[in-house]
């Protein structure tokens, strides 16, 4: 009897951990069954964001929105999620919402948690200083100096860049969201705020406390210039939901459309033309 109270139990937890496994599968079937579709954006302008009149913006929910359309879910059955940057792969893996539009780069890391879209978009660097930059600062690598203070928001990339530039970790501060950037730099809890340099600019046009620091360097990791490419996350077991979005992906980026969304919000012509530079499944790789 013992013997098959445990083999039950143990059958019990298998068949859990199979559960928790799939509980965020989703199909695009699915989806047009039971209505609507749950996208999440980190409030990041401009990569995906929710505006006061609660319209989902950005480079990510733009290009999300007319793919789904071609996927045949229309604009009005889109449940837009609003939640941290630190909280969209956590959310994604619980089945908080079935995919994120809020550009985020794809990296070896969390190609292990996620499956990725083919790279949306493609950004660099940048630094939001107090107006004048009175401490002169003009690369990442300027805060491996001691006394410097640099913020980073909690989950971004520029966390592993700065520490590749041997960045003491009592240098890095880190904040909740880029709402809190501009009073972290402007009253001098940080010395800057390093974020990607459309982010960056953003932030300098809301306030003139701030300002980027227009002869940035951009950080060189591993001999490499940092440049990153933005996707759209999916569950992992959502992967054929994910290949369905991706074949419309590829060809909405071919169009004047696709151009036209990524330029409206800053992004560069270098920017539109790198964006198909690298492939997913290399980005995952270096």
């Amino acid at each position: 009897m013992k013997n098959t109270l445990l083999k039950a139990a143990a059958a019990s937890v298998i068949l859990a951990a199979m559960g928790a496994t799939t509980a965020g599968a989703v199909t695009l079937d699915e989806i047009k069954d039971r209505g609507y579709i749950r996208i999440a954006v980190a409030n990041e302008i401009p990569y995906g964001f929710v505006d006061p009149s609660g319209s989902a913006k950005g480079a990510g929910p733009d290009v999300a929105t007319a793919v789904l359309l071609k996927l045949g879910v229309e604009a009005d059955n889109i449940q837009w999620v609003v939640t941290s940057f630190s909280s969209l792969i956590p959310g994604l893996q619980a089945n908080r919402f079935d995919m994120t539009a809020s550009e985020m780069a794809i990296r070896p890391e969390r190609c292990q948690k996620v499956a990725y879209s083919e790279p949306n978009t493609s950004y660099g660097e940048g630094l939001l200083v107090a107006d004048g930059n009175p401490k002169g600062v003009h690369a990442y690598k300027d805060f491996a100096k001691e006394g410097m203070k640099v913020a980073i928001m909690a989950g971004a990339d520029q966390l592993h860049m700065l520490q590749s530039l041997k960045v003491p970790e009592g240098n890095i501060v880190t904040i909740a969201s880029n709402s809190d950037a501009i009073s972290t730099v402007s009253t001098g809890r940080a010395d800057a705020y390093a974020a990607t340099g459309l982010t960056a600019s953003e932030l300098a046009g809301k306030s003139d406390k701030v300002a980027i620091v227009d002869d940035f360097t951009d950080p060189v990791v591993d001999g490499k210039e940092v440049r990153s490419w933005g996707g759209f996350n999916f569950n992992m077991d959502s992967k054929d939901f994910r290949d369905a979005f991706n074949k419309e992906l590829e060809a909405f980026k071919k169009t004047d459309d696709w151009k036209k969304i990524l330029t409206s919000y800053g992004f560069t012509p270098a920017d539109v033309e790198g964006a198909s530079a690298k492939s997913t499944e290399e980005l995952c790789k270096m």
